[in-house]
Parts: C-alpha cells; structure tokens; sequence
C-alpha cells in the first residue's frame, strides 16, 4: 500500500467522512506529518507549517500539480475540518497573516506514530474514546486567544491579529469619536468574513453588491445625517486610494447618502508608509492618537463631499 493509500485508511479509522479522505487530505495529513514515501510512520512529526509548505510538499514528494491558488481548497477541504476535529491545530495568528500555521496536535502526533504497530489499535480507541475532550479542550483554546467586541449593542468576537485589533478600534474608539449613534452596517473578520452584514439596511441605502464586490472593512451608517462612512482598516495593504474610492463608488452608484472615506491605521508610522497613496478628500484616522482626525484638502473637515 502506498503512502496515500495509507493516510486514507488513517483517515478513515479515525471516522473522517468521505469527502476528508480524498488525495487533497491524504497530503495535508503527510505533509503535516513530514511522511514522504520512504519514511516510516514512527518517525512522523509535527513542524508548525504554512498552506504553502503543504502545497510544495504534494507536488515535490508525491507528483501532485496544486497550483498556489489552491490554498483556499486546502483550507476548505481538508485543515477546517481537521481543525474541528482536533486533529490539527492553529498558531492562532489572522488567517491573512504570512505567519499563520498548523501544526499536528501533540495528541494526534503520538496516535499516528504507532501507526502499523501493534500499538495501533489501542492507540485508535483512546484517541477515539477523549476525541470530544480534545475537540472541546482545542475550541476552547481557540476561544481563548479571540478578542471580544461590542457591535450595535451585541456581543461578538473577533479572531486576534493587527488587522482586527485596528477594526475592534474603529468601532469602539473611531465610530463614538466621529461617527456618534451610528449603526455597523457590514465588518468582516479575518476568519469569518462577514461577521455583520446588514443587508436589508446596505440594499436599502442603495447598495448594489455582488460575489466579486470587495466591501470595505467596516461600513457605519449615520442616521441623524445620513451619512455613510467606508473605512479601511490598514495595517500592510489597503488604503484609500484613488483606485479604492473608484470602486467603491460604483459599488455605490445608487446610494443618495453623504459618503465619508476614511483610513484608518494603528499608528503613526504605518500611516506615513500610506500617506503619498492616500486620495483627497478623504479622512485619515490613527488609533494612537483617537481624538484627531487628518482631512486631505478640502473646504470641510469632516462630511461627505
């Protein structure tokens, strides 16, 4: 039996459904393990990894041809739903971020080490018989590096990372500042994309959104003077350039509300890398100093143009 073959009869006495024993978890399940096809399952590891380093892993050791755009399939397919099973587990770092990784958990490394020994059986059955503890024990770890937030009055959580931090900033600190009783129409979450999304209320107001539209990271609506502020929140890509508000204006072509554009930023030294890209008329804001706002030209301070 090859090696695939192998991880696909791991997987399958594991109780992993059909879909998470296809070849695409059979190399997630190797590559995790650094098996290539000379090496015994005894001496299987559990390096902390990228997608990537899976991906070149397939393709150098056992001739598979998954491009770099394969990643989300990896991530959908076979690591969310190991994750859930706590066979694997996460740095805990935003998905987004070059230094996210998985790794084995430390229980799933010592079961798959006694594979084809005599070993194996019973090292099966307990993993099998504390696999709701470790699934609860994982999730719960996982709950313990989000960061809990407060949107429109209800309690939500945000996974940890620069990108998020700025986010639960912008509305916590930005949105009471500037935007005083406004309502979070759309935030996404590096995890869970679209962590609110108001759609009724975003179509209602005019907006035209489709599956290629990227929203911008947070959307706040102002009733009292029905303004729409769209902010990005920048930490290494993203800010509002003349590009940007192009194609958030024809996302908005048919919204009568003011439009207000702002970047927002975590500090002072990440908004001077942006400030030559940034377009006019549009608002800068840093959360280290929270009670300041930077307009970009124009007659007014803060309103929509």
């Amino acid at each position: 039996m090859d090696k695939i073959n192998e991880a696909r009869e791991l997987l399958k006495m594991l109780g992993m459904p059909k879909t998470q024993q296809a070849d695409i978890c059979c190399y997630v399940l190797l590559a995790m393990a650094g098996i290539k096809p000379d090496t015994l399952w005894k001496d299987a590891g559990n390096e902390w990894i990228r997608i990537h380093d899976i991906i070149q892993f397939a393709n150098i050791y056992y001739g598979s041809t998954y491009a770099e755009n394969s990643r989300e399939t990896f991530r959908k397919q076979a690591l969310h739903h190991f994750r859930n099973a706590a066979l694997v587990e996460d740095n805990g770092k935003a998905t987004n971020s070059p230094n996210y990784r998985y790794r084995l958990t430390e229980e799933t490394l010592q079961m798959v080490r006694t594979f084809q020994t005599s070993e194996w059986q019973k090292s099966v059955s307990r993993f099998l018989e504390y696999h709701e503890k470790l699934v609860d024990m994982y999730a719960s770890k996982k709950k313990m590096t989000m960061m809990p937030v407060r949107i429109n009055g209800a309690d939500f959580q945000f996974s940890t990372g620069k990108h998020n931090e700025l986010q639960k900033a912008i509305i916590e600190e930005f949105a009471p500042r500037f935007a005083p009783n406004s309502e979070c129409l759309y935030v996404g979450d590096t995890i869970e994309k679209d962590l609110v999304k108001n759609v009724d209320k975003l179509e209602k107001l005019g907006f035209e959104i489709t599956l290629h539209d990227k929203m911008p990271d947070v959307v706040l609506y102002r009733e009292d003077k029905d303004w729409i502020y769209f902010v990005e929140s920048v930490t290494s890509v993203g800010p509002m350039d003349s590009k940007r508000i192009l194609e958030i204006t024809e996302m908005t072509k048919n919204v009568t509300a003011g439009k207000i554009f702002v970047t927002a930023f975590l500090d002072f030294k990440t908004y001077k890398r942006f400030s030559e890209t940034l377009a006019w008329e549009t608002e800068v804001w840093i959360a280290e100093m929270p009670e300041h706002m930077i307009h970009l030209n124009g007659d007014k301070f803060l309103g929509p143009g």
